[in-house]
């Protein structure tokens, strides 16, 4: 299995085959937006412009698992990001990212690394849908190591 089995909800909750981004290094990222860890979104769509042109892609996945920071609509999430982060990166329908209801997209994502500890983990997914490495939340997009695993796995 690959990731690009699955099929998630976009943040207009639509689906959407994850096949789409096949031949993509992509770096998955659970968001909420009322974190301390909230600004990185500037940084991840930094991360985006710089790299999109190379086959690269941010995924946001929001989840409201930790200290309920993402209590809003998916219209309300996909708002603040707009206006206040100019997200132009794919966000997708809020997601259980641990427990009983965890996400397809997060079981896939965690069968060979850590569940999420807080909003804003990340994972690189190489380009055959495998998870190559996470990364906690306290990471920066603008991390070396994070970017050295990018630049890896695009060169693949």
């Amino acid at each position: 299995m690959s990731l690009h089995d699955l099929t998630v909800q976009t943040i207009d909750l639509k689906p959407q085959s994850l096949a789409t981004y096949k031949g993509q290094v992509l770096l998955i990222v659970n968001t909420a937006s009322e974190c301390g860890n909230t600004p990185q979104y500037a940084g991840l769509e930094k991360l985006y412009e710089e790299y999109k042109g190379k086959g690269f892609a941010v995924l946001g996945f929001p989840s409201n698992d930790f200290g309920k920071q993402e209590p809003g609509s998916e219209a309300e999430i996909k708002k603040f990001c707009s206006l206040k982060y100019r997200v132009t990166f794919p966000l997708f329908a809020k997601v259980a990212t641990k427990g009983p209801d965890q996400a397809a997209v997060y079981k896939f994502l965690t069968a060979k690394h850590d569940a999420p500890k807080w909003n804003f983990a990340k994972y690189v997914v190489g380009k055959d849908g495998q998870v190559k490495r996470a990364f906690g939340a306290k990471v920066q997009p603008e991390d070396l190591e994070l970017r050295a695993t990018i630049d890896a796995a695009l060169k693949e």
